[in-house]
């Protein structure tokens, strides 16, 4: 909602140095959103003046119409000489009134006026369109024609209040009232403690026998209509210039007098209205639902297939207009430019469900002003003022006189009322306000507020989001001030920290962050498409998925099974904004359906669930492991003066599944598998061995080139996928620190000869099972193969570190450990060393 702030100060005695931003700080604080403050026509200066057109020349060969004019402007040049000017509007003709602007002045945009020479004439000054002057779109795009009775020389600042400040508000739909002047008004004068001017507070004449007929067919999608009648408009009226502005600087377009005024008193009061060529309607004015297939075309001149649902406005042809969404255009108001007339107009104010209006709005797709605030509430008392508003101004604007009858068909209802303690804000907010502090604030609402210790409180009309204790305490609380509460920080028990699970699951981010991945969080939805390029097979656990019956989006429909498609997606997104160096983490719950779920009842609001049916909505739940994923592309380590880079491979996918169970305490073995949708030469099953059995816990290593090639991500991508449930339940005890021995370290190098289908792992692990307690470190540091060591064969080379922790270790006994180890590996593995 854009509220002008001279507008705003007919409502309210605003003091005269009160700036936009001051009225901004003032409703900020009793909740409203403002989001801007704009400065219509910052750094105008004049002269600016009325001026008329005298005479024009048409300027010949020159690419576009030209037209060298001279406009009478009065004194306001200095001279009293008709000032000369170049134009290349079209829009204006001699005797015209137009806006003119002399040197020296600046327009908004820093835009400086001096004479000038162009197309062979000297212009001095400008003659101005609305786009020039900042004044918002007025259906023309051409210069300002002012009607003849403004006289020469006025000065078009001020006629035109091109000044101004307008105020931005984000309505929130509980506070639909406030999408209209009179809604922000009341706000402005709470929060100045000022008196309000209700622009609803007029004399209605009393419904009567002679109005235009109106039947309603559904009383709950309309409970409430009124309609009056107007002859005798004049044709040529047009909308007044503080009309015209009223509306440009609230956002909307002038269109035709009879449309201008109905806006207006729409932005006034919150209550949209609609007139209706009287001459055009044929019988009564009904309300109804619409026949399934039934259409209409609307204002916007689209035909619409209406459904049954949709509430429409009919005469005795059939639907006129989607009520309190838009109108029909067999019944538009004639457009005098075409050369059409329109003396009769019927006033429509009623007032309609809000779901009703919601509904068709977005079944139809079309968010209109009307719709915008029918759905988030009318005050429904305000038909009849709005109406005798319009008819108030097309009298006095149009020259129209206004018929005696009037129609008001309205649905039998009463003020809502709620009763509450009066100490209940004070409970809510933790403040002592008091009895009297509550009534006044709930009284400044426009409640009306009864009783003392238990009050009863009638709900005014245009509130329809107050309906229990709690709204009116946050009604109590925000003008009191949200600023004003006391910040008190609870008092958590001992012992009531993180979990075990929870220290343990933040220490794999930790690490995973300290060796140089970045977390990035994804949607937990997918679609099977990704699972298609990902190579699953049919069979595949990960195809079972968990449909959602309302997903955002149609092609993510189902939780996902894996982390990798959402971090495979930010690594494709990042490489193609040029980022190439890439090593991303996740962790998060997975949704793995067992097929033993159970269906279970939706559960009532009014009462806490038991436990046997929180227990059946636990059953009802997919199995949802918590599971950590990297991936990686580019170079792992940077070229420098230090030296070459390195791009990330297979073993750095392996090594981040290291880096995880290391904050455990866990020991991963690691075996080579087929696993899509990883490369079957170069994919890695990750085990870890818990109450003597081994349980696999994931997956790592270099992606498969098809899938690469169907995901568009860079060549030797890499990624790893690992269950932290299953890393969780292979842990222990508590992880103890390691013991740091003073004693030196005797270092053994054993280069072994194996089969070339041996895994590396498997001598590793006879290695360590051979050389014993001993043995502090071992590792790989060299695979070699060639003719020197045969055909099928290759050659492992291990560091082993020796060290005992209350002795320095002899050369026999490092030997002896190193022996065993060996002879352990030969036996397993029919390792030979290598040189024997």
């Amino acid at each position: 909602m854009r509220v002008p702030l001279s507008w705003l100060r007919e409502y309210v005695d605003l003091p005269a140095t009160e700036t936009g931003r001051d009225v901004q700080a003032k409703l900020v604080a009793v909740g409203l959103e403002v989001e801007t403050v704009e400065q219509i026509g910052a750094g105008l200066k004049g002269p600016l003046v009325v001026g008329q057109v005298l005479t024009i020349e048409e300027l010949e060969g020159f690419k576009k119409p030209i037209r060298f004019c001279t406009v009478d402007v009065g004194s306001a040049n200095g001279t009293g000489e008709p000032q000369e000017i170049v134009c290349g509007a079209r829009n204006f003709a001699v005797g015209d009134k137009v806006v003119v602007v002399l040197p020296g002045a600046v327009l908004p945009g820093d835009f400086a006026i001096a004479a000038r020479k162009t197309y062979g004439r000297t212009s001095h000054g400008m003659i101005c369109s609305t786009d020039e002057l900042g004044m918002g779109d007025d259906g023309t795009h051409g210069i300002i024609v002012l009607p003849p009775e403004h006289e020469v020389g006025t000065d078009a600042i001020e006629l035109l209040e091109l000044v101004d400040e307008v105020l931005d508000i984000a309505v929130t739909p509980d506070r639909g009232y406030c999408l209209s002047m009179r809604g922000v008004a009341r706000e402005t004068a709470i929060a100045y403690g000022l008196p309000l001017r209700d622009p609803a507070l007029l004399d209605v004449p009393a419904p009567n026998a002679f109005g235009y007929p109106v039947k309603i067919a559904d009383p709950i999608g309309c409970d409430r209509f009124t309609a009056r009648t107007v002859v005798g408009l004049e044709p040529e009226a047009r909308s007044p210039i503080w009309l015209q502005r009223r509306l440009q600087k609230a956002g909307m377009r002038p269109i035709s007098l009879a449309v201008d005024i109905t806006n207006y008193v729409m932005l006034e009061l919150g209550q949209p209205l609609h007139a209706y060529d009287r001459t055009r309607v044929d019988g009564p004015i009904g309300v109804r639902r619409a026949q399934q297939g039934e259409k209409l075309t609307t204002l916007d001149g689209t035909v619409r297939v209406l459904d049954a649902g949709d509430l429409v406005i009919t005469d005795d042809r059939g639907p006129i207009g989607l009520a309190g969404v838009m109108g029909g255009a067999n019944t538009e108001i004639a457009d005098v430019k075409n050369g059409e007339n329109t003396t009769e107009v019927v006033i429509e104010a009623a007032h309609f469900d809000a779901i009703s209006i919601a509904r068709t709005a977005r079944r139809h797709k079309l968010s209109s002003e009307a719709s915008k605030r029918f759905e988030r509430g009318v005050d429904p008392q305000a038909a009849a003022a709005a109406a005798q508003r319009t008819v108030d101004l097309l009298v006095l604007l149009a020259g129209g006189t206004a018929e005696a009858g009037v129609t008001e068909v309205t649905a039998p209802s009463a003020p809502r009322t709620i009763a509450m303690p009066a100490d209940h804000p004070d409970r809510v907010a933790g403040v002592a306000y008091g009895r009297e502090t509550v009534v006044r604030r709930l009284q400044q609402v426009g409640c009306d507020v009864y009783g003392q210790d238990e009050l009863l409180v009638t709900v005014p009309s245009w509130r329809p989001d107050l309906s229990e204790p709690n709204d009116l305490a946050e009604e109590v609380i925000r003008l009191e001030g949200y600023e004003n509460l006391p910040s008190t920080l609870p008092t958590p028990p001992s012992g009531r920290g993180l979990t075990d699970r929870q220290r343990l699951h933040r220490r794999f981010g930790r690490a995973l962050a300290g060796a140089g991945y970045v977390e990035a969080l994804n949607y937990p939805f997918i679609g099977d498409a990704v699972l298609d390029q990902l190579g699953l097979d049919a069979d595949d656990a990960r195809r079972r998925t968990v449909k959602l019956v309302n997903p955002i989006s149609d092609e993510e429909p189902a939780l996902r099974t894996t982390l990798l498609p959402g971090l495979l997606g930010a690594l494709r997104r990042n490489d193609g904004r040029g980022s190439h160096d890439l090593a991303l983490f996740e962790t998060g719950l997975v949704f793995r359906p067992t097929g033993d779920e159970t269906k279970t009842e939706r559960l009532t609001v009014d009462r806490r669930p038991t436990d046997d049916e929180i227990a059946g909505l636990n059953a009802a739940l997919p199995r949802q492991p918590r599971r950590a994923a990297v991936v990686l592309a580019g170079a792992r380590e940077q070229a420098g003066w230090w030296g070459k880079g390195r791009p990330a491979d297979w073993a750095d996918s392996i090594e981040a599944a290291r880096t995880i169970a290391r904050e455990a305490g866990v020991e991963l073995t690691v075996r080579s598998d087929q696993h899509a949708p990883w490369h079957p030469g170069r994919c890695a099953a990750l085990f870890v061995t818990s109450a003597g059995e081994e349980t696999l816990v994931g997956h790592a290593g270099e992606l498969h080139p098809r899938v690469i090639k169907e995901l568009h991500l860079p060549e030797r991508t890499c990624a790893m996928e690992i269950e932290l449930d299953l890393l969780e339940q292979a842990v222990d005890g508590a992880l103890q620190a390691p013991r740091i021995s003073t004693f030196p370290v005797a270092t053994q190098d054993v280069a072994l000869i194996v089969a070339q289908d041996v895994p590396a792992t498997t001598v590793e692990e006879a290695l360590r099972a051979g050389a014993g307690q001993l043995l502090e470190s071992l590792r790989l540091f060299d695979v070699f193969t060639g003719e020197q060591i045969g055909e099928g064969k290759k050659s492992l080379a291990y560091a082993l570190r020796f060290r005992a922790p209350d002795r320095t270790l002899t050369v026999d006994e490092a030997t002896a450990a190193r022996d065993a180890a060996v002879a352990l590996a030969a036996e397993r593995t029919g390792a030979v060393l290598r040189g024997a």
